[in-house]
């Protein structure tokens, strides 16, 4: 069973930075993607970013120049580090991994941290 924890979610000022943090563990050979996803109340969730785990990115438009998505390999973890904030990114922020699992991956989701963006 892989478990993802996140971290550093919280309250800050428009125009301001957080970073999350995202920790996968449990029996991991390797894992494939792994990224963010968010959901503000009452609308659908929805991919930030994505890193693969060659490093390759992908963004979501509403956050290309503001956020930034990083991994460590070693330590089956990885980063968002949100620069620039806006109100319109208040949400709960999920990590979420492809954990490859014999011939195929298995996808697994974090619990969720609250990013709200307020003055």
């Amino acid at each position: 069973q892989v478990q993802l924890v996140e971290s550093g979610g919280g309250l800050v000022q428009p125009g301001g930075s957080l970073r999350l943090s995202c920790a996968a563990s449990g029996s991991i050979f390797s894992i494939n993607v792994m990224g963010w996803y968010r959901q503000a109340p009452g609308k659908q969730r929805e991919v930030v970013a994505v890193i693969t785990s060659g490093g390759s990115t992908n963004y979501a438009d509403s956050v290309k120049g503001r956020f930034t998505i990083s991994r460590d390999n070693a330590k089956n973890t990885v980063y968002l580090q949100m620069n620039s904030l806006k109100p319109e990114d208040t949400a709960v922020y999920y990590c979420y991994a492809v954990v490859v699992e014999g011939s195929h991956g298995r996808d697994y989701w974090g619990q969720g941290t609250q990013v709200t963006v307020s003055s």
